[in-house]
């Protein structure tokens, strides 16, 4: 075990703890194999009971809220374990996941009827896949962003591009399923 290995399984203080603990969905991050697809799908399978059923408004101050919280627990995060965009911080996978959702109401079951309703499985692993796609390949200018704006911010801004991204692609999809 490395010291930086100790230093996040034991890290100094309260707030250390609470930021490590967002940065990485508590146990998201901390998966083996690819932690940003974990933190993808915790935030998928968070969506349909704490974001998709809000008014669009709302959601957008969640994001907002994800956002700002989410730099600060990804740049302690990297204080803490000494390296930069730590794989195992996934709070900006939540915040990329839950942008590509942010335009659609993703069940229809919460009582809504809207052409914007992604309705069935296929559309919401559909969005999933789209936002995994363009986190993992970083066209341009999502991969300007990342190199571009330094510790937490950027850890965050680039997934939240690549969810628009991913938002953006699935319209004309919606429309010709």
């Amino acid at each position: 075990m490395t010291a930086k290995d100790t230093q996040f399984l034991a890290p100094d203080g309260l707030v250390d703890r609470v930021a490590l603990a967002i940065a990485t969905l508590g146990p998201a991050g901390r998966m083996p194999v690819a932690p940003g697809t974990w933190g993808s799908a915790l935030a998928l399978i968070l969506a349909p009971w704490l974001f998709t059923p809000l008014p669009l408004a709302w959601r957008l101050g969640a994001l907002a809220s994800i956002l700002v919280v989410g730099a600060w627990a990804a740049s302690r995060a990297e204080e803490i374990l000494g390296e930069t965009d730590p794989g195992c911080v996934v709070v900006d996978e939540l915040l990329g996941q839950w942008t590509a959702f942010a335009p659609f109401h993703l069940f229809a079951g919460f009582g809504w009827s809207s052409s914007w309703t992604a309705q069935t499985p296929w559309e919401l692993l559909i969005l999933f896949g789209l936002f995994r796609l363009f986190d993992i390949l970083k066209p341009w200018p999502i991969r300007a962003v990342e190199q571009s704006v330094p510790g937490g911010l950027g850890i965050m801004l680039d997934d939240l591009v690549a969810g628009l991204f991913a938002a953006a692609a699935f319209i004309p999809i919606r429309l010709f399923l």
